[in-house]
């Protein structure tokens, strides 16, 4: 149910900012012009503990600021005009958690909890939220191998990509607390960040919010299925565990297809 519920919901809304124009799929977001008005929102309200999940898929050059995300309790169809930004616009408009992306990604912190995120093994085939359980393999961007590979392989098996790269997969979601709210995080190429947000009001629809912003131009909004992860899936894990480098894939007795998911898809 969540799969199916998932895959309807990853696209973008028909409201959007002026600057946004989106592809007939509604899965790619491009801002076309200036730096702003590029506030995009999920087709329907996210359910408990299921991921937005975006992959930036452009940059542009000359900007400051970078993709921003978070949830908010306003339906887009109410809205008589989209704010021109998401921070402090939108959020000024209450009921909404925006936070922007950077490489050091901050979070909410309560006395006598460490200021961690939540990390775990690259090969672990799922990360775990609270009580949500999300196939980690969907949620990691990677770069495509090239001349300094060898250079990129420490983060490559780390599963990490800089926050605002290109390829880079951003995702929301919300995690019910057994009083009744709910703590937002903001995963970043498979690590959950914590909680950005504490005390979200379950009882109103959540829907999340993407803003193309400055030096993103445009993003694709990446399915994900809650389920076991694939056959294939499984093969990448346990050979990226035991590789040295990326490099080292080319020389395995492996079929083609296997070895370019195994190194980049």
């Amino acid at each position: 149910a969540m799969a199916a519920r998932c895959r309807l919901a990853a696209r973008f809304h028909h409201v959007h900012g002026a600057n946004v124009r989106l592809d007939a799929s509604r899965t790619q977001a491009t801002r076309v012009e200036s730096f702003a008005n590029g506030i995009c929102f999920s087709q329907e309200p996210l359910a408990p503990g299921q991921i937005f999940l975006v992959e930036i898929e452009e940059k542009e050059l000359g900007w400051c600021g970078h993709l921003r995300v978070g949830l908010t309790a306003h339906d887009p169809q109410s809205l008589e005009v989209v704010p021109e930004y998401s921070l402090p616009d939108l959020v000024n408009m209450g009921d909404t958690w925006v936070f922007a992306i950077t490489r050091n990604h901050n979070r909410v912190v309560v006395e006598g909890e460490q200021a961690q995120a939540q990390r775990g093994p690259p090969w672990e085939p799922f990360l775990l939220i609270e009580r949500v359980r999300i196939p980690r393999d969907t949620l990691v961007g990677r770069s495509r191998p090239g001349l300094y590979s060898h250079i990129l392989d420490d983060l490559y098996k780390m599963n990490v990509l800089p926050a605002t790269a290109r390829r880079s997969r951003i995702g929301v979601l919300y995690a019910p607390r057994p009083d009744g709210t709910a703590d937002m995080h903001i995963v970043i190429n498979g690590e959950d960040m914590g909680p950005s947000a504490r005390g979200l009001p379950t009882a109103r629809p959540l829907y999340a919010v993407v803003d193309v912003f400055a030096s993103t131009k445009s993003v694709r909004v990446i399915p994900v299925d809650y389920g076991f992860p694939s056959l294939q899936t499984l093969c990448r894990l346990v050979i990226q565990k035991h590789i040295v480098h990326r490099l080292a894939i080319e020389g395995l007795d492996l079929p083609p297809l296997l070895k370019s998911f195994c190194q980049h898809e």
